[in-house]
């Protein structure tokens, strides 16, 4: 019997940086080859260079690190001058949307914070990031992800670009649909810079308390392509994390999800491999 060649695909974990015990889960995934990449928030204000130190340490040559690019509330920039904040951070995502949307955003200000993450990244890893991605799909927006590529070109040139449209794409829920009509228009402006894309995306789903992980996991791996994108959220829960974010619980059941002696089972039983 011929054996099917298998799909390797990238299986990321998000907002590493964002507390202590998120960061920690996340070494520990790629320290056992259970996840292949994650990216990193530089914005987060308990991130630290030990961390990124520990971070480099564990990916070594078989897993890869990105930039998770912040530019929504209730985090900081750092570019001095950056507009609008409130209360000096950034807005909540649907205020930075609506702003996205309708081009109400000041270009020059977003290259400036977007550069400043870039710089930070380079400093704390001694390069420039594998990839980028965003912090609540906040890159995909107009003005933002035009700002991004233009940054990109210069700060990151061989770095590829996460687009989230889906591989399987009937019965999508509304987020679903925004995301993948806002990915069409990243590609073809990606496209038309000369950065790369992933081929496809899965790994959303509604963050409620009864959310079956172990469930819906095997749904992200249905007809990914080779090269495809797993998004991911383990870790687990401290006072940091609770300060600043909502998604606590689940990041716990994600975590040991992955640590699941049947996880390496249910890749190989799907023809995906994450080497």
């Amino acid at each position: 019997m011929i054996e099917r060649p298998r799909r390797r695909i990238v299986l990321t974990a998000d907002d590493y940086g964002i507390s202590p015990a998120v960061s920690g889960a996340i070494r520990d995934l790629i320290s056992r080859r259970r996840i292949n990449a994650t990216s990193v928030m530089v914005v987060a204000p308990s991130f630290s260079r030990g961390e990124a130190a520990t971070l480099r340490q564990a990916a070594a040559d078989h897993a890869s690190i990105g930039l998770h690019l912040t530019l929504t509330g209730p985090f900081a920039p750092l570019s001095q001058h950056f507009a609008p904040l409130r209360r000096g951070a950034f807005f909540p995502l649907a205020s930075m949307a609506r702003r996205a949307l309708s081009r109400a955003l000041i270009p020059a200000l977003l290259d400036a914070e977007i550069a400043a993450q870039f710089a930070a990244f380079r400093d704390l890893f001694g390069r420039a990031p594998d990839y980028v991605d965003g912090h609540q799909h906040i890159h995909l927006f107009p003005q933002i992800s035009e700002a991004l590529l233009r940054v990109t070109k210069h700060a990151a040139p061989t770095a590829w670009l996460r687009q989230c449209a889906r591989a399987v794409r009937s019965n999508l829920e509304p987020k679903g649909l925004v995301l993948d009509a806002l990915s069409r228009r990243l590609q073809r402006l990606a496209a038309a810079h000369g950065v790369r894309t992933n081929p496809a995306f899965a790994g959303t789903y509604a963050f409620r308390a009864n959310a079956d992980f172990a469930k819906l996991f095997p749904k992200f791996l249905d007809r990914l392509p080779d090269g495809g994108v797993v998004m991911c959220h383990p870790g687990k829960v401290d006072a940091e994390l609770i300060r600043l974010d909502p998604l606590t619980d689940l990041r716990e059941r994600e975590y040991a999800f992955f640590l699941d002696d049947g996880f390496p089972q249910l890749l190989a039983a799907h023809g995906v491999t994450l080497s």
